[in-house]
C-alpha cells in the first residue's frame, strides 16, 4: 500500500508539472502572438519593438530567481561566479530577440515549427566539425523534421494569416529563426561547460547569471543612446496600458514555466521534460490555429505531423538508450 501511495503521488506530481508547463507556455505563446499581430488603441498601432519583450523577461526572471535563491538556497557556496555567464549572456540576448522578431515576418505556427528543428544544426555541426557518426534512426528523425519544416515554408500561407503580419517576409523570418537556433546552440554548450566546471551550480544560479547579463546587455542596447528603442517601447506602453499588461503576463508566464521545468527535471529527468515541452509546442500550434485565426491547410497539418513524428521518434530513441544504460548499471 505504501508503494502504491508513493506511485500515486509521483503520478500526481507529474500531472502537476505537465499542467504547469503547458498552461504557462501555451498562454505565453498566445500573448506573444497577440503582441506581434494585434493593433492597440483607437489609432490601431502595432507594438513594433518585440525585442523589448526580452528585456522585460530578463528583469522579471532576474528578480524571480533571486527570490527563489533566497527562499530555497541552503547557503552553500561553490556555484559558478556571476561573471562566468558573460559570453552565454550575449548569445542568450541576441538569439531569443531574433526568434521574437521573426514573428513580424512569419506566423506563430511557422515560428514554432522552425524553432523545433534544433537537432538539424546540432547534427550538422557534429558531423562536419567533430566527425561524429550518427545512427540511421537519428538521420531519419532529422529528415522528418527538416522535410516537414522545409515543406511548410514552401507551402502558400493563407491570406488571412499574412494580413495579420507586420511585414510578411518568409525568407527573412525563417533566416532569423535559423540564427536563433545557432545562438541557442552556443548558449547551451556554454551553460554545459559552466556546470561541468562548477558542479554545485544550481538551476536558479544559472537563471540568475543568465538574466543578469541579459538585463545589462539589453539595457545598453535599448537605453544606451537618446533615441534607443527602449524609450519608444516604454512610451508605447504608457499610451496603451493593455499592451503593458500583456507584456507583464508574458514575463510572468516565462518565470512560472521555468519553475515547472526545474521541478520536472529534478523529479523525473531531462527526458520527461523534453517530452512535455515537445508536446506543448504541438498543442501551441493547435491553439494558435483555433483561437488566433491562423488557419492551416491539410498539407500544412501534414507538415506539422511530419515534424512532430520526427521529434517523437527522437524522444523514443533517447528513452531506449536510457533504458539500455540503466540495465548495464544494474549489478549481476
Amino acid at each position: 500500500m505504501e508503494a502504491h501511495g508513493a506511485g500515486l503521488r509521483r503520478v500526481l506530481v507529474l500531472g502537476f508539472c505537465v499542467a504547469g508547463i503547458w498552461s504557462a507556455y501555451i498562454y505565453q505563446g498566445v500573448l506573444q502572438e497577440t503582441l506581434s499581430t494585434k493593433r492597440f488603441g483607437p489609432d490601431g498601432k502595432r507594438f513594433e519593438h518585440l525585442s523589448f519583450l526580452n528585456l522585460a523577461q530578463n528583469v522579471v526572471c532576474l528578480i524571480w530567481s533571486y527570490i527563489m535563491i533566497k527562499l530555497w538556497s541552503s547557503g552553500s557556496s561553490g556555484g559558478a561566479p556571476w561573471w562566468t555567464y558573460w559570453s552565454a549572456g550575449i548569445t542568450n540576448t541576441i538569439g531569443p530577440a531574433m526568434g521574437i522578431e521573426a514573428l513580424k515576418y512569419i506566423s506563430y505556427p511557422a515560428q514554432v515549427l522552425a524553432k523545433s528543428s534544433k537537432m538539424i544544426p546540432v547534427m550538422l555541426m557534429g558531423t562536419l566539425v567533430y566527425g561524429i557518426r550518427y545512427t540511421l534512426p537519428e538521420y531519419l528523425c532529422t529528415f522528418l523534421v527538416a522535410g516537414g519544416v522545409s515543406t511548410f515554408a514552401l507551402l502558400k500561407t493563407s491570406s488571412k494569416t499574412i494580413s495579420k503580419l507586420a511585414h510578411p517576409n518568409a525568407p527573412l523570418g525563417y533566416g532569423l529563426c535559423s540564427l536563433n537556433l545557432a545562438f541557442d546552440g552556443f548558449t547551451n554548450a556554454t551553460q554545459d561547460s559552466i556546470t561541468a566546471r562548477y558542479p554545485k551550480t544550481s538551476a536558479w544560479d544559472i537563471m540568475l547569471g543568465m538574466n543578469l547579463w541579459g538585463t545589462i546587455y539589453n539595457l545598453i542596447y535599448m537605453f544606451g543612446w537618446p533615441h534607443g528603442i527602449g524609450f519608444e517601447a516604454v512610451q508605447f506602453c504608457k499610451q496603451h496600458p493593455e499592451a503593458a499588461w500583456d507584456i507583464f503576463l508574458y514575463c510572468l508566464c516565462g518565470a512560472v514555466g521555468q519553475n515547472f521545468i526545474f521541478l520536472t527535471i529534478s523529479r523525473f529527468g531531462s527526458l520527461a521534460n523534453t517530452t512535455i515541452t515537445t508536446t506543448r509546442k504541438f498543442v501551441s500550434i493547435v491553439v494558435s490555429s483555433l483561437l488566433s485565426g491562423n488557419p492551416l491547410s491539410p498539407k500544412q497539418w501534414g507538415c506539422v505531423a511530419m515534424v512532430f513524428s520526427g521529434l517523437s521518434y527522437q524522444i523514443y530513441l533517447k528513452w531506449r538508450k536510457l533504458q539500455r544504460s540503466q540495465k548495464k548499471r544494474k549489478p549481476m
